[in-house]
This record gives structure tokens, C-alpha cells and sequence, in this order.
């Protein structure tokens, strides 16, 4: 019985170009500071959970509204009372509410680089025009930007409501101004050792916890200390021991050039000279904590 090999296609009928429109870009070349301004507002907006999951956005919308309600209860009281001030100073309110913003900074700081590190794509960010550096500040000014609308909305419904309350507009207005101040300082430092800590592990349940940690056991830790030292009559202690916390750091800043008063035992802030070298621990921090990244950056890179 004959058996019938099939016929080998022709070569010929193999080889086909097929014109399926790819063409070259010709539009404007919009280079390193455009894709460092959209990196910046992808973060700034992933800090929120924007143009994420609606799972994304619960917690750092729940935090932002735990932020401003005791804000607006405080206004409701000082209006409803006709009270001559109200219950609580704007530089107090981010000291008050540490807990909620040291939450939020532990659940903010590892969603913005972890990802980056697990799944590997910072060398892609860096295959662009966008370099190390450029990387670095738009997370840092996401991260930075992010907190300082969390703590500085509690501050403006503080700010309206007085006046609505017919308080003195000079003094609420140097007060809201010396509370923005603080968030602000507090929101560089706060960001830049969140970042720090979150960009050594690409796992962000451990980021999470390491950045509670870090902020956690440095202020109980501080403020037990303190406390001993007011108790054991080494109140000349209390200033310098207030120097190995984030939140203490802050407090004191303010205590000595912003007009606060100090959340230290006895109430005793800082001096003038003391609150010096807290301004300088401060900044020298938010410095370090830049140029840890720019190094951790340079590595993940390669």
C-alpha cells in the first residue's frame, strides 16, 4: 500500500512581511524633569491610595479623617462654648495625634519603594533619563508632601474655625503659622527616616514594622527616661535625653523657636542654646537620612 508523503511548503510561502503600523516617535522629547515631576505625582498619589485598589485607599483615608475629627470637635466646642481660645495650640495637635502619624508613615514609606525593590524595576526607572538622585527626591517629596497634607488639614480646620469663632485674628493666624512650621519639619524628618528604614527590605510587612518600631520605642523609650531623670531631680538631663527621639526632636524645636509649650515632664523645654543643637540634630538627620538613600540607590541600581 503506497503511502502518501505530504508536500514541504515552498519557502516562498513562508516568508511574509506584514505592515502593522509600528512607526517612529516624533513628538516632543519631554527628558529627566518631566519623569521626575510624574514620578513625584504617582507617588504623592499612591500615598492616598489614588489610581490604587479601593482596598489601598482605606487605611491612609482612615487615618486622614482620624487626623481632622478631634480638629473639628475642638472647633464645635470652642464655638459652641464662646471660649477665648481653643482647647488645644497648633503646634500641640501633630505631638497629640504622634501615634496616628507615626502609622501612617509606617504604612506609607514601604508602599512607595518596597514594591520597587521586591519585583526589581528600579534599574528600569534608571534605563530613562531619570537618575539616581532624581529617583530619590521625587520619593522623598511624595513621602514629605503626603504627610505634610495629613498633618497640616487638622491645622486649617483649627485655623477656620477660630475665626469662624470670632477668636483673635492675629494671634490664631501666628499660631497656625507656627504650626505649620512644626509639620512641616516633621514631615522631612518623619518622611526621610521612614524611606530609610523601608528601602532596606523589599518585604513591606517588615518595613511596617520596623518603621513602628523605630518611632515607637524611640519615644516611650525617650519619655521614660525623661521622666526618671524629673524624678531623680536631673530636670538639666531631661533637654538633652529629648534628642534620641523623632518626636521629642520636634517637640523641642518648637518649644525653643516656635512659641510651644514643651510636652516634657515638668514642662520644660529646651533653652535657646539647647534648642540650637536640636535644630541642628534635625536637619543633620533629614540630611542623612537623603544621603542614606542616595547611597542604598546607587547600589540597587547597578
Amino acid at each position: 500500500m503506497a503511502v502518501e508523503h505530504p508536500v514541504a511548503a515552498q519557502p516562498g510561502d513562508q516568508t511574509r512581511i506584514h505592515n502593522i503600523g509600528y512607526r517612529t516617535y516624533d513628538g516632543p522629547r519631554l527628558g529627566r524633569s518631566y519623569a521626575t515631576r510624574s514620578l513625584y505625582s504617582q507617588s504623592l498619589r499612591g500615598a492616598y491610595g489614588l489610581g490604587r485598589s479601593v482596598k489601598s485607599k482605606v487605611l491612609p483615608m482612615l487615618l486622614f479623617v482620624v487626623m481632622c475629627v478631634p480638629a473639628a470637635i475642638m472647633v464645635a466646642v470652642a464655638v459652641a462654648t464662646k471660649a477665648n481660645d481653643l482647647p488645644l495650640d497648633y503646634t500641640r495637635y501633630a505631638i497629640v495625634m504622634q501615634a496616628v502619624i507615626s502609622l501612617y508613615i509606617a504604612s506609607q514609606a514601604p508602599q512607595s519603594v518596597s514594591r520597587d525593590l521586591r519585583f526589581k524595576t528600579v534599574p528600569l526607572y534608571f534605563s530613562r533619563p531619570i537618575e539616581t538622585a532624581d529617583y530619590v527626591r521625587a520619593k522623598y517629596a511624595a513621602l514629605a508632601s503626603a504627610l505634610f497634607i495629613l498633618t497640616a488639614a487638622p491645622l486649617i480646620v483649627l485655623y477656620v474655625g477660630a475665626l469662624l469663632a470670632k477668636l483673635d485674628f492675629a494671634d490664631q493666624t501666628k499660631g497656625f503659622a507656627q504650626g505649620l512650621v512644626s509639620v512641616a519639619l516633621l514631615s522631612l524628618l518623619f518622611a526621610g527616616i521612614g524611606l530609610v528604614i523601608a528601602s532596606v527590605t523589599p518585604r513591606r510587612g517588615f518595613g511596617i514594622a520596623a518603621v513602628i518600631a523605630v518611632l515607637t520605642i524611640s519615644y516611650g523609650a525617650v519619655s521614660t527616661l525623661q521622666a526618671i531623670a524629673e524624678v531623680q531631680d536631673s530636670s538639666g538631663a531631661i533637654a538633652w535625653i529629648g534628642l534620641f527621639s523623632p518626636v521629642t526632636l520636634i517637640d523641642g524645636v518648637q518649644t525653643a523657636f516656635l512659641g510651644a509649650t514643651s510636652a516634657f515632664p515638668g514642662g520644660v523645654g529646651p533653652t535657646n542654646g539647647e534648642g540650637a543643637v536640636y535644630v541642628l540634630v534635625t536637619l543633620g538627620l533629614i540630611a542623612a537620612s537623603y544621603g542614606l538613600l542616595m547611597r542604598r540607590y546607587k547600589k540597587v541600581g547597578l
